[in-house]
């Protein structure tokens, strides 16, 4: 697998992959209480569609169903950063995840920019 100098996978499924999989560690590790257990639910549903939803875009039949998949990936990301800033605030590997999730936002944007 071809790697960048910062060590994020090139591939955008493994990326996506890797991302989900860090969210579900850090989530494993973290005490469950009344007041969170939803968030974190919800953290893992997005992070997890992000990559489900980036194999469903290169499944797609058409130019308008692979934008729309993509953009799906996009809202996923958005979200999977806000409940990460919501659960963990300035947690260090937290913000690491962040940084991911927003860097995820500008990859996929740029795909549909450049597709439409």
């Amino acid at each position: 697998m071809t790697e960048t100098p910062n060590k994020k996978p090139y591939d955008l499924g493994e990326r996506t992959f890797a991302f989900a999989k860090e969210i579900r560690e850090i989530c494993r590790v973290t005490s469950k209480t009344l007041l969170n257990i939803d968030d974190i639910k919800q953290l893992v549903r997005s992070s997890g569609s992000v990559g489900a939803n980036y194999i469903e875009a290169n499944e797609a039949l058409s130019k308008k169903d692979f934008i729309h998949r993509i953009g799906i990936c996009r809202k996923e990301s958005k979200e999977s950063g806000y409940w990460l800033r919501l659960l963990f605030g300035d947690d260090q590997k937290a913000k690491s995840l962040f940084q991911e999730s927003r860097e995820l936002v500008k990859i996929f944007n740029a795909i549909i920019t450049s597709k439409k």
